[in-house]
């Protein structure tokens, strides 16, 4: 059986249940909160100083607890919080947990340069603590070979499966190694091409444009990730605008994606408060029932 035929046998016959991530509309409204050495440089930038890996995990317990009852989803890693939220049941209940099962790993000039499956994640250890979903960040340049991230890809969908999990992938279209010129919204959509039909349960995608600017642009964009991702696709929020991803995400919504999975959106305002727990359930609280909003009127328009 070639590639393709093995993918489309697989979808046809694995029908994901996604309901613990959606809201009652259908939509998604996910929580991201599995940011790590960028959310460290973010702490660090505001404070001023380094900033401990205690200090990381502080700061995300406080948003998972003051977010995860108004978020269908939450999305949390293992190097600063995974284990940490279960252990202290911070997670609201009704609020889907996903796991991060990848590695990033930093280069010189970026914080992520290049993601893995990291096989520290055991699946089947967070399914039977809870967990609903996992989630794989790949990186996608035009200079690299295809099959490497094709092969992760396929690999990682069928460990998430075998622990009964929905299987999550995340590419992010990133600049050539060799120096080329390069379009970020090309590889936005050729990354959907590429790893969009590849039985992942669930897409998460950059937002063309990042949301700025023509608006007949951007959806055009979002009618070609729905034609290439066999999923359902929701959008994410880094390189966008607080103010803008709300609209971002009905745009998107409104030629095919079912919702988001975002974090900075949401709470990244909140670290440059005086007091960050009083801005997380005050503002980011705030911001995020906002999305939940659009995302429930797009959906009910259906």
């Amino acid at each position: 059986m070639s590639d393709s035929s093995a993918a489309t046998s697989a979808r046809t016959t694995h029908t994901p249940d996604l309901s613990a991530l959606r809201r009652p509309s259908g939509a998604f409204a996910m929580l991201a909160v599995d940011q790590r050495e960028a959310l460290r440089a973010m702490m660090a930038g505001q404070r001023g100083r380094a900033v401990t890996d205690e200090e990381v995990t502080a700061f995300k317990l406080d948003a998972i607890r003051a977010l995860t009852p108004h978020a269908s989803a939450v999305l949390l890693d293992r190097q600063f919080v995974l284990d940490q939220a279960l252990d202290q049941k911070v997670v609201a209940p009704g609020c889907g947990l996903i796991a991060a099962c990848d590695r990033f790993v930093p280069g010189a000039d970026e914080v992520v340069t290049d993601a893995v499956i990291d096989d520290d994640v055991d699946l089947a250890h967070y399914a039977s603590r809870g967990a609903a979903a996992a989630k794989l960040l790949v990186v996608w340049r035009p200079d690299e070979d295809p099959l490497r991230r094709t092969e992760m890809v396929r690999d990682f969908v069928s460990r998430a499966r075998a622990a009964k999990l929905v299987s999550i992938i995340e590419p992010v279209s990133r600049a050539p190694r060799d120096g080329r010129s390069w379009s970020r919204e090309e590889g936005v959509v050729a990354a959907a091409r590429e790893l969009g039909d590849l039985g992942a349960d669930l897409y998460k995608a950059e937002v063309p444009f990042h949301g700025e600017g023509d608006e007949r642009q951007i959806r055009r964009a979002c009618v070609e990730l729905s034609a290439s991702i066999a999923s359902p696709w929701v959008v994410l929020s880094s390189g966008v605008e607080d103010e803008v991803f709300p609209r971002a995400v009905e745009l998107a919504m409104r030629e095919g994606a079912s919702g988001f999975l975002a974090g900075r959106a949401v709470w990244r305002a909140c670290l440059e408060a005086d007091d960050r727990r009083a801005s997380l359930a005050r503002d980011a609280v705030a911001r995020l029932r906002r999305l939940c909003e659009v995302v429930d009127t797009v959906a009910g328009e259906r």
